[in-house]
């Protein structure tokens, strides 16, 4: 076998279905957020405006958080030192989980080196602590929740997105005696809406299911301290098992699960993905602390994103751009199409200097192509109306449909 051909092949067959991702290699500025350069394969560089940025607030580069980490490196220098079984827990780890069992009200808190492992490592031992379990999935739930639940190698059942109706049709036809879970995201970041997480919680009851919430892209944004949308809603109490990131919102790395406290302990003794990988450096937790401190104290910093996200689909509406109904701070704007999303991300940034990556299939399905904008507090009206005119004349350009039809 020719194994070079078949690796070939396999990325030519990303290139021909047009969605081949390039990186983008960018330096962001320190204090200047959401201004990076870009560097081009030739080495030239030019300035940008950052629109897709996950690092919804800005706090990778709050003074606050920036500080911290320094002063833990001139501490504790730079890794952990292994595994958080092997030398790897440090006071810098055991403060971050304190702080996240607080932020969420809850006994205890599991830190994990990324949201995708604390997804994929928490859903996959819950068949192991819970023999039979059948676990109930929402149909967008994230590829981590997916393999998660497809690794624990149990039953599950997959519900129509935020179809409480199906979801209970699967509950009322599942073993009553049998352990179950739902699993489900508070904000769903492509399309930007947002669970009805009562409801859900009100079925998890009626049927005897543990509730578990990936609040990834709600924390730090939602909620008076930033708990999310489950606390922002008033329900975070009756949540079984919580799970968030440190990389979003709060600026810097990792993942967690936030749970009663034998729930956690159970996870920690049996999650591979926990027990066998090192633990985040100490900058990196005590960074997250100083993040999460500062959020509880400035719901401002929220209200100031909400109004920015707000402002930002209201002008693309006016300017007849096809905005997606969102009713969370994602503001994503169809293209359908992966060539000419890729196109369009590729103009605004060699000829704009506008920086938003093209969103395709796998990450969502075939023909609802899109750019995913994430405006934060620090992007500005100019910026913002930089962005729609030259949205508008790429719309005309390569005649896109725009809400009411496609360009005359």
């Amino acid at each position: 076998m020719n194994y070079q051909d078949a690796f070939r092949s396999a990325v030519d067959k990303v290139r021909q279905e047009g969605r081949y991702r390039v990186f983008a290699d960018l330096k962001r500025h320190r204090g200047q957020f959401p201004r990076a350069t870009w560097t081009q394969d030739d080495g030239s560089q030019g300035d940008v405006i950052v629109w897709c940025s996950n690092d919804y607030l800005g706090q990778g580069q709050n003074p606050v958080v920036l500080d911290a980490m320094h002063k833990a490196i001139e501490e504790a220098g730079a890794g952990s030192g292994g595994t958080r079984n092997i030398s790897g827990t440090t006071h810098y780890h055991v403060e971050l989980e304190a702080e996240l069992a607080d932020l969420h009200r809850k006994e205890a808190a599991l830190l994990f080196t990324s949201g995708y492992v604390s997804n994929e490592a928490s859903l996959s031992t819950l068949y192991k602590v819970l023999p039979g379990l059948i676990i109930f999935s929402d149909a967008l739930n994230h590829n981590s929740m997916i393999s998660g639940i497809r690794a624990g190698r149990g039953e599950r059942h997959v519900f129509r997105h935020n179809d409480l109706a199906h979801l209970e049709e699967l509950l009322a036809a599942a073993d009553p005696a049998a352990p179950k879970l739902i699993a489900f995201e508070s904000v769903y970041s492509m399309d930007g809406d947002i669970a009805d997480i009562a409801g859900t919680i009100a079925l998890a009851k009626q049927y005897g299911a543990l509730t578990y919430i990936d609040e990834v892209h709600a924390v730090g944004m939602y909620g008076p301290r930033g708990a999310g949308v489950a606390e922002r809603d008033g329900v975070m109490a009756q949540i079984d098992i919580i799970e968030g990131t440190l990389g979003k919102a709060f600026g810097v790395m990792g993942g967690y699960i936030a749970a009663d406290a034998i729930i956690v302990d159970a996870i920690r003794s049996y999650a591979d993905g926990f027990i066998f990988t090192t633990s985040i450096p100490p900058a990196l937790a005590a960074g997250a602390v100083a993040s999460i401190r500062y959020l509880k104290e400035h719901n401002e910093v929220r209200i100031a994103h909400q109004e920015r996200a707000a402002a930002l689909k209201a002008r693309m509406a006016k300017a007849g751009l096809p905005v997606m109904p969102s009713v969370s701070h994602i503001v994503p704007v169809e293209v359908g199409d992966p060539v000419h999303c890729k196109m369009i991300s590729d103009i605004l940034l060699s000829d704009y200097g506008i920086y938003v990556q093209p969103i395709n299939y796998p990450t969502v399905p075939r023909g609802t192509e899109r750019l995913r904008f994430t405006p934060s507090p620090a992007h500005t009206d100019d910026m913002m109306e930089d962005l729609v005119r030259a949205l508008e004349k790429l719309w005309t350009r390569c005649n896109i449909k725009r809400v009411g039809g496609y360009a005359a």
